[in-house]
């Protein structure tokens, strides 16, 4: 939970870039605003939006208070906090391809004695030219930080070209790689369940735990991302960060504390664990698909290469599930099955524990099946956690056992505290120079080495992409990759 303890005053300043974008309306100017509201800005904390648009400050400020008011953040709204809020924003319009780009910028600046965040809300072909120019602007020093959006490159290679740029102008401490996923409460509450409770902990091995699942299912298509979309796909959209996040979660050992090192260099070791996927295994452990056209949410759906500014042909993957193995003493011979993909069947991210079966059926004498106990953590739409177990049904006649849910909804438990957008925690954290919940150069990394393995795979195999209607489960070719292994699907 975020707490109201005050800031310290060590940063001045956050500087936006992409300040007029779609991820910047939706969700950075809210959850700015939001912790103005309960106080954990600094008092002169300065709010500088940057972008190529020549705006105003009015009129930029406008754009903002509009942002708030119909963000999940509005019931916030009000007259006077927006008007004090507004006092810390000013626009400056740049040009960081040209010489002396960012002069404005310097300009806008109050001085001061704390250092001055850098957000790089942008395309990520930006990030390398805007740290070069911020570095050649005088603008770094040893208190600034900066933040940048995924992807971080769309290979290893391009990865570390872009890593090593940020640390021509930023030491590693300074860099905070922000994915999104890891600000959710529920996902925070991974780590409470698994390393604040004595229960789960003995359970949490191959002993104990005979598969795990991890879906994030989308309903909405690419809609007018197509273009960039479509240079990127699926497993380098989604799987390589938000999936092999939450994998790394579920699937760390303790950390020695919770520290950022600490908590990093344990997320870290999973991914240097993941069995490779080659070109000898990729047919058999990974399912490529693209939606045709269908239904989704009760009207048509456009198919992938109908969606506005697509091309005529593309093999790019909007839905992708894989086997995944990690290779370590806590986990070995446990599969990990991930799966994301766009128009689909119902919008949801969930992490599933399927447990072992009972090793002895006392109840099979009287004709009762026992079911695997399951562990199930919602992410999206709602946050909850769900343990299954077996009960005794009530009435006067012979057993009969059935699963019963043990339900913890994070929103009744805490029904008293609002719900906030991911990037308020994210934000804060950043403001605290707290990077745990941040992704390190080495897990990036390590994780595109990962993923480029799967990638020359399809290669080297002629790896198609399977069709599935929209508003679908997905291929059918993703129900067997599961089932050849004697498991299916939570749905």
């Amino acid at each position: 939970m975020i707490t109201t303890e005050p800031i310290q005053p060590d940063c001045r300043a956050l500087v936006l870039f992409g300040a007029t974008g779609d991820l910047a309306r939706r969700m950075l100017w809210p959850s700015l605003y939001a912790l103005d509201c309960e106080g954990l800005l600094p008092g002169d904390f300065q709010l500088v939006g940057t972008a190529s648009s020549p705006l105003g400050d009015a009129e930029f400020i406008s754009r903002v208070q509009e942002a708030i008011r119909s963000s999940a953040n509005a019931e916030l709204y009000d007259e006077t906090r927006f008007a004090a809020f507004a006092r810390r924003i000013c626009y400056v319009s740049v040009k960081v391809a040209e010489p002396g780009g960012l002069a404005p910028l310097a300009r806008a600046l109050r001085a001061g004695e704390g250092g001055v965040i850098f957000y790089l809300s942008t395309g990520p072909q930006l990030f390398a030219p805007i740290c070069t120019a911020l570095r050649d602007a005088g603008l770094v020093d040893a208190k600034s930080r900066l933040v940048v959006e995924k992807p971080i490159g769309t290979d290893m290679a391009s990865a570390r070209l872009v890593n090593q740029v940020m640390g021509t102008s930023f030491a590693e401490s300074q860099v905070f790689r922000i994915d999104h996923y890891l600000g959710k409460e529920a996902v925070q509450n991974l780590l409470a369940l698994r390393f604040a409770n004595a229960i789960f902990e003995p359970l949490w091995n191959a002993t104990a735990i005979d598969h795990v699942q991890i879906t994030v299912a989308e309903t909405v298509g690419v809609g007018g991302r197509w273009p960039f979309y479509d240079a990127t796909g699926a497993l380098r959209d989604m799987v390589q960060s938000h999936l092999l996040q939450l994998l790394c979660l579920v699937a760390m050992e303790p950390p020695a504390g919770f520290t950022p090192s600490a908590v990093r260099n344990e997320k870290v070791k999973v991914l240097w664990s993941l069995r490779p996927i080659t070109h000898e295994t990729v047919a058999t452990h990974t399912v490529r698909g693209q939606y045709t056209a269908g239904f989704s949410e009760g009207a048509a759906a456009p198919g992938y290469l109908s969606e506005a500014g697509a091309a005529p042909a593309s093999d790019t993957e909007s839905f992708v599930a894989l086997k995944v193995e990690v290779d370590n003493w806590r986990w070995a011979g446990v599969p990990f099955y991930l799966r994301t993909g766009k128009r689909l069947q119902v919008r949801s991210s969930e992490i599933v524990i399927q447990f072992k079966p009972a090793p002895f059926n006392i109840y099979a004498s009287v004709g009762q099946v026992l079911a695997a106990n399951t562990l199930l953590i919602k992410l999206q739409p709602e946050e909850m956690i769900t343990l299954s177990l077996m009960h005794n049904k009530p009435g006067l006649n012979e057993v009969r056992l059935g699963e019963v849910p043990l339900n913890l909804s994070l929103n009744g438990a805490f029904a008293g505290n609002r719900r906030r957008i991911s990037y308020e925690r994210m934000l804060l954290d950043v403001l605290r120079n707290n990077s745990a919940l941040f992704v390190r150069r080495d897990e990036v990394e390590a994780s595109w080495q990962w993923i480029d393995g799967i990638i020359e795979g399809w290669r080297a195999t002629g790896q198609k992409v399977k069709p599935y209607p929209a508003g679908s489960a997905g291929p059918t070719a993703a129900i067997a990759l599961t089932e050849r292994h004697g498991h299916s699907w939570h749905e």
